[in-house]
């Protein structure tokens, strides 16, 4: 295998989408901050993000690195190989770890290391690290797809609120909850297309799990739930300008739950369209909130 082979299988692997994600859910954190008066620190701003997506990237790594070693990662890879491949994913995880623990020590010497962000890193690393390697392994016991959208959605951008506030405010649960949902119903929908292999392989998804009957309500109802919890907004004190920019996204939600169900009924599903308009859902609304946020 030639050397550019390699780097765009690490690249597949490390999953770039769900680093865009973190990102952006990265700045609603600290847009929620900068919304209710905090002043930002730039360079703490830049270095959690770094650490977030190192963190991320190292995760992704190591839940290729230890997945069973009957699975390949390409068809017309060797033993050989495969072994070389673990090895490389291994090395780069522990050098992303290894970047983060001193980018963790620099915040620690700017004195932004507060006993809430180190809460939060300490949850994310535990969390990556079960998702990932044995003995829990949280990707093949059905666990996976509930443990990244907690990361993204609610560790994530914790770590940036609380680099920037010293106190915790309900605004940022307000915003996270919902987008939790949205998380979880997006990577529900990234298990479908991958459905035939993981029953061969007898990979345990949440979907594999569920299995589709039941599945699939569970993601119209996680859709539900996280608009839901945006209209209730207002009910507890906190402004409809800020919260109505997540409704935008509502007809890409309706649109996923048709293709679902006209894939349930049995016509011929488009998978890429069900996996970027899922993506969506989630990142645009994402997006539209920490732009919000940014703005006022």
């Amino acid at each position: 295998m030639s050397t550019s082979a390699r780097l765009r299988l690490i690249v597949r692997l490390a999953r770039p989408s769900d680093l865009v994600l973190a990102a952006l859910t990265y700045a609603l954190g600290a847009g929620a901050a900068r919304y209710l008066g905090n002043d930002l620190r730039p360079l703490s701003l830049w270095v959690g993000l770094v650490w977030v997506l190192l963190l991320l990237f190292a995760t992704h790594l190591l839940a290729a690195c230890f997945q069973p070693a009957d699975e390949p990662f390409l068809e017309s890879e060797s033993r050989r190989e495969r072994a070389r491949l673990r090895l490389m994913m291994l090395q780069l995880a522990v050098a992303a770890l290894s970047v983060s623990a001193a980018l963790t020590v620099l915040m620690l010497r700017d004195g932004r290391l507060t006993p809430p962000v180190l809460f939060f890193q300490a949850l994310a690393l535990i969390l990556g690290l079960a998702y990932a390697i044995p003995p829990l392994r949280m990707k093949d016991r059905g666990f996976g797809e509930l443990a990244l959208a907690i990361l993204l959605a609610d560790f994530f951008p914790a770590i940036a609120f609380f680099l920037q506030a010293e106190e915790f405010h309900r605004l940022l649960a307000m915003v996270t909850t919902p987008l939790t949902a949205l998380a979880l119903a997006f990577f529900l929908a990234t298990d479908f297309p991958s459905f035939a292999t993981d029953l061969k392989y007898e990979r345990h998804t949440m979907l594999t799990r569920l299995g589709w009957q039941r599945a699939i309500p569970l993601h119209h109802l996680l859709l539900v739930v996280a608009y839901l919890l945006f209209a209730l907004a207002p009910l507890l004190a906190f402004p409809w300008s800020l919260l109505w920019p997540a409704f935008l996204t509502v007809p890409l939600a309706a649109y996923q739950v048709f293709m679902l169900r006209n894939i349930a009924l049995g016509a011929k599903p488009v998978w890429r369209l069900l996996l970027l308009n899922g993506a969506a859902i989630f990142g645009l609304t994402a997006y539209s909130l920490t732009l919000t946020l940014w703005l006022r």
